[in-house]
């Protein structure tokens, strides 16, 4: 079975990162795709999705000191679904993208260099199953991905 999810999309505000008691580190932030189509009448439309992406340990990090709003990114994960309690003790349910791969898909003003630069790479080992890859400046992805850009 398989549980992927892939987006390309702007993010809507700064990500939000928390230090939790166990040292890990966990990111929020959220990213609007657009699909244009035409309507009945032959006039363009936009229809804007909002997607919400938690990503943990050093991609959290590393979206905290490189990600921006308005910034494009390609985000790549598996797609969960959870159920929590408000203040007020009514269930809330919530469905977010758990990202282990992002790309920034434009060019750092500060360096003018792209996210993530190709140059050398580490090995981490984390909770999944398959291997993962840190880039020194870069995003954590699995070693079978063909990204198309």
């Amino acid at each position: 079975m398989i549980n992927k999810v892939t987006l390309i999309g702007n993010l809507g505000k700064d990500p939000e990162i928390r230090h939790l008691e166990s040292g890990s580190v966990v990111g929020k932030f959220s990213i609007a795709t657009n699909e244009n189509y035409r309507d009945k009448a032959g006039e363009w439309q936009t229809q804007t999705e909002w997607h919400d992406i938690v990503v943990w340990r050093m991609l959290a990090e590393r979206a905290e000191r490189d990600l921006k709003k308005g910034s494009l990114c390609y985000v790549e994960g598996k797609l969960t679904h959870r159920k929590y309690q408000d203040k007020e003790g009514n269930e809330k349910y919530i469905t977010e993208v758990v990202a282990n791969n992002i790309r920034l898909l434009e060019k750092r003003e500060s360096t003018g260099a792209n996210f993530p630069p190709a140059e050398a790479s580490r090995t981490l080992s984390g909770p999944s199953t398959t291997s993962t890859k840190v880039e020194e400046s870069g995003p954590i992805h699995s070693d079978d991905d063909d990204l198309p850009f």
